[in-house]
């Protein structure tokens, strides 16, 4: 890379370090530490749930030196993601969209990792869409669940950049830097329009209700005569369905390939996750599915995820 190029890039990268790197702090909980991002003018920040753990309370350090307590609004450990309202903050940092993002793009993660606050280091984005596996304790198994959509970025990660901002090169944040996946592998989970909502709600309510069906799928194509008749490529073909939940109570059964839920195309778990919010527990949800050739329409009615 030629100096003029080089040039280019540091100003790009300092620009949006002198953006965000205000807006970003570190926060030390009883048992751990890491970071958060103001986002509100209300003194909000957003976090890893991760981070927070069953903690209710803590203490901001912004990148001035100030300091302020701050207590935990709410978490949600399916998303990885929890708010918290400090008493006192600094302007809110401007969120950008992470669906708009592409492979390749310049990234700048601003956090504080090993406790060094305002640390900046910058990258790519490596992939879009990947899935991270969580786990969430409760009475009703949590198999395949994920935090879904999460940005793989090559920006370095440390211990203590989790819940820390990643930011585009116009300085807006696209995502909360939440696991090191290896050397070179960071991920991050997205700001979209699924995560604004989980965020909205634990502003008002503290936490998000998510609906539960009781059912284990994998992508898999659909036959050529379907995808040609229908439009759509894959679904979801059901591996497990758990027993005496809601799945096996509608009466789908292991083999079957779903297509639509509530009306919507599906070809991966998290095509069926992104429904099960609050508004659908109780309801009766239709579920088409491929049934040794033929069309089968079922309704399920998702009961609340306990965990």
């Amino acid at each position: 890379m030629d100096s003029e190029a080089m040039d280019a890039y540091s100003v790009a990268v300092s620009t949006v370090a002198r953006i965000v790197t205000p807006h970003v702090a570190s926060v030390e909980l009883a048992r751990g530490s890491g970071s958060a991002v103001v986002f509100t003018g209300e003194g909000h920040l957003l976090t890893n749930a991760h981070v927070v753990g069953s903690h209710r309370r803590g203490f901001a350090t912004y990148a001035d030196g100030t300091e302020a307590a701050f207590d935990v609004v709410g978490a949600d450990p399916l998303s990885d993601l929890a708010v918290l309202r400090a008493a006192e903050a600094p302007p809110a940092a401007v969120l950008g969209d992470a669906d708009k993002l592409v492979v390749g793009q310049l990234v700048v993660a601003v956090g504080s990792p090993l406790g060094f606050t305002g640390s900046v280091t910058a990258g790519v984005v490596s992939a879009l869409g990947r899935a991270l596996p969580v786990r969430v304790r409760g009475p009703q198994r949590s198999t395949g669940r994920v935090i879904e959509d999460v940005i793989q970025t090559d920006a370095a990660l440390n211990p203590g950049n989790s819940g820390g901002a990643l930011a585009d090169s116009a300085g807006r944040v696209v995502g909360v830097n939440t696991a090191v996946a290896g050397i070179g592998l960071g991920l991050a989970v997205p700001i979209n329009a699924t995560t604004r909502r989980i965020i909205d709600t634990l502003l008002v309510e503290g936490r998000v209700r998510r609906a539960y069906l009781g059912v284990v799928g994998v992508p898999a194509p659909l036959p050529d005569d379907v995808a040609e008749r229908t439009g759509q490529r894959a679904g979801l073909r059901v591996r497990e369905v758990v027993a005496d939940g809601p799945a096996a109570r509608a009466g789908l059964r292991a083999g079957d390939l779903v297509l639509t839920v509530g009306r919507e195309r599906v070809s991966d778990a998290q095509g069926i996750q992104r429904q099960l919010f609050a508004e659908v527990i109780g309801t009766a949800l239709p579920i088409t599915v491929l049934r040794n050739g033929a069309m089968v329409d079922v309704y399920a009615k998702p009961v609340e995820l306990v965990g």
